[in-house]
């Protein structure tokens, strides 16, 4: 492998998979199937980089590298190192076929639009549009009147992701993860029917049928191969995360595995409710014939040795696994802590504690983190943090796009960039003063029958309230959907448009503003309004949740998260809220091996986002829900099962507040001589 300067040293196992393969008697780079699992914190991205800093100095062509991530982020941060690395030795390179596997997806469909029955112009449905037509759908059903209570539109919008990207039969989704549900097969069967054609007729597709549409140009055998013969080397980042789906189409574009490098960790697989299978990254070797060349890297960069001896104590009792220890390259650092409090609010008042205590020793509340199970188990510690005037944000909550006024602005860019999307039309429409439902209907009513020209707009006739501005926005969308116009401004055009109307429809419109005016900033880094709209529905904004008191922009924060929104972050200093049975593991996942072992992976996952702390925290009492605020109903919190003997090894105990008394004696000098008290009544 080309001597690259590097911010670290490749290490013996990175240098392998990074330089993996060779170049043929013919000069051409060829390398069969890779696995490389990367373990927590072994500097899986640098070694991914340097591997496609490798291919190309090995002679491949970088346009045609295809590199599939998870996220945008991902995939530019990919592309940045590689283009780094590469840079001390030749010219800057590009990689213009890295993305996420939804984004690569709606790209390929759409030069292949003509073959799979689409229009070049079909619209991507974020998933809030999807759950709005499948409401309508639902609606136009009559299951909105059933005498039962029939699933909520985000829950049906579920049932079908997950079926569509589990490939198993409707049944068997609803009886392993929706059993409440199972009544109503026949029901969602038909729903799902009427919700498809209802995409079909709009030209519009959701999240979960790009993959679909390119599974499905996979599945043919002639179209297949015109795409893989695009690309000469594929890899992938975190295969532990891929579903039915993704893995169908990697072996469909490569069925010999030649020039296919994917990486991932099986310990960090934790997204099954997502369809995501573990079974991908497990059964990977064995799919090719010889087996997949496979590589761990084990040579931990983050974590101190006495955190990874917990965490490696925890995976040990896992069972189908590729089995790793991870080494430190930080020293031994101190012991983690499991300590026991004794309820939810000593809970609270011990990480306040020791946060501030340990940034008085000089560590930023940023490198701090707090981490849950579920999102409402940091309610009691939110309040505390504000009692005590300590700023936070909140990760794993709303996204951007869910607001209402960014909806609004979208959906008439939307229709523009689609004439046949009735989704965003009928949105966009009733923005008018004065157009509801009905109104909204009649127009779009008229559009379709004239072949969807723009310019018959101008001839509807509008409420009475709308016609002062209805020609305005006439002319706004006719000169929006002009296919010659440029893209450079029409986002600013239609924020200036829709601010009047923003005054009109919602509170804190000047706040409400500045949102629209960050997106007109993003939207002038994309070269075309379809790769704008498409990579907001596909990889949308994180609102960064809720923030304690008004912090200044250059003010510390505590980092509050959801074990699954920190996946792939790392903080100097962790707490883990309640780790008892019951949340690890969850109480859902009793019964069922294969989620146990998610469950225990899910907590390994939180440990190692620890660099230099580790504090595992367990309340002694859990507070019966269904009582009065002052109610002293509780149950006691059991051990987590996932903490056994050679776990509990590596941790320091520790008892603190009132769990001291509750769970220890409590010494002192005096002694009160309560026995001779209880004899003295019988004397």
């Amino acid at each position: 492998m080309t001597a690259i300067a590097t911010p670290y040293t490749l290490n013996p196992a990175q240098r392998a998979a990074a330089g993996y393969g060779a170049q043929a008697a013919d000069k051409v780079f060829r390398a069969g199937p890779l696995l490389i699992i990367a373990g927590a914190g072994t500097g899986k991205t640098n070694t991914l980089a340097h591997r496609v800093a490798h291919l190309v100095l090995s002679g491949v062509n970088p346009q045609r590298i295809l590199l599939l991530t998870f996220t945008r982020r991902a995939a530019v941060e990919m592309t940045r190192r590689t283009q780094r690395i590469v840079g001390e030795v030749r010219e800057e390179v590009r990689l213009p076929w890295s993305g996420t596997f939804h984004s690569i997806a709606n790209r390929l469909i759409r030069r292949y639009s003509a073959r799979v029955g689409l229009d070049a112009n079909f619209s991507v449905l974020d998933r809030g549009d999807a759950a709005d037509l499948m409401d309508l759908v639902r609606h136009e059903r009559g299951l909105t009147k059933a005498e039962k209570r029939f699933p909520r539109k985000d829950t049906c919008l579920a049932i079908y992701s997950h079926r569509v990207n589990t490939q198993r039969p409707l049944a068997e989704t609803l009886a392993d993860v929706f059993p409440w549900c199972a009544e109503w097969e026949a029901e969602l069967t038909g729903l799902y029917r009427a919700y498809v054609e209802k995409k079909l007729a709009n030209q519009a597709l959701d999240y979960d049928d790009l993959l679909l549409y390119w599974h499905a140009m996979a599945a043919d055998a002639g179209l297949a191969r015109e795409i893989s013969a695009q690309f000469d080397q594929i890899l992938v980042d975190e295969y532990q995360d891929t579903n039915v789906l993704q893995a169908e189409i990697l072996n469909a574009l490569r069925p010999s595995g030649e020039g296919l490098t994917v990486v991932g960790d099986d310990a960090q697989s934790i997204y099954s409710f997502r369809a995501a299978t573990v079974e991908n990254i497990l059964g990977f070797p064995s799919r090719f014939s010889p087996p997949a060349k496979v590589v761990t890297l084990e040579q931990n960069y983050r974590s101190t040795q006495g955190i990874l001896d917990a965490a490696n104590a925890l995976i040990a009792g896992g069972e189908r696994q590729y089995h790793k220890t991870l080494q430190s390259k930080r020293g031994a650092g101190a012991r983690p802590r499991y300590v026991t409090v004794l309820d939810d609010l000593g809970q609270a008042q011990y990480v306040v504690t020791r946060v501030l205590e340990t940034r008085e020793r000089g560590m930023p509340l940023k490198r701090q983190a707090v981490l849950f199970r579920s999102s409402h188990h940091s309610d009691v510690l939110e309040l505390e943090l504000v009692r005590r005037n300590i700023p936070y944000v909140k990760y794993g909550g709303l996204k951007f796009l869910e607001a209402a006024h960014v909806k609004d602005a979208l959906s008439v860019l939307r229709w523009a960039d689609n004439p046949k999307n009735r989704i965003a039309a009928f949105r966009a429409l009733q923005l008018m003063p004065g157009i509801g439902p009905a109104a909204a209907a009649k127009c779009l009513a008229a559009f379709e029958a004239n072949a969807h020209a723009w310019a018959s707009l101008k001839a509807f006739v509008p409420p009475a309230q709308a016609r002062e501005a209805w020609p305005v926005f006439a002319a706004l969308m006719g000169s929006l959907a002009q296919p010659e116009g440029p893209w450079q401004g029409q986002m600013g055009r239609v924020r200036e448009w829709y601010e009047p109307h923003l005054e009109r429809l919602h509170a804190s419109a000047q706040v409400r503003a500045g949102d629209l005016l960050q997106l007109e900033r993003v939207a002038q880094q994309f070269g075309t309004r379809e790769r704008f709209l498409s990579e907001l529905a596909l990889d949308p904004a994180q609102a960064s949740g809720d923030l304690s008191g008004t912090p200044l922009l250059d003010e510390d924060y505590l980092v509050l998260s959801t074990v699954h929104s920190a996946k792939g972050q790392e903080w100097d200093s962790v707490y883990l809220l309640n780790v008892a049975d019951g949340n690890f593991p969850s109480e859902f996942s009793a019964g069922r091996a294969e989620l146990i072992e998610e469950e225990r992976r899910l907590l390994y996952v939180a440990m190692t986002r620890a660099k230099s702390e580790l504090d595992l925290i367990a309340p002694l009492k859990y507070y019966v829900t269904q009582q009065s605020r002052t109610g002293d109903r509780h149950v006691y919190g059991a051990k987590s099962g996932f903490l056994t003997r050679e776990v509990m090894a590596c941790f320091d105990p520790v008892a603190w507040g009132e769990a001291e008394r509750e769970d220890g004696v409590a010494g002192g000098a005096a002694r009160v001589d309560v026995a001779g008290t209880l004899r003295s009544l019988w004397a």
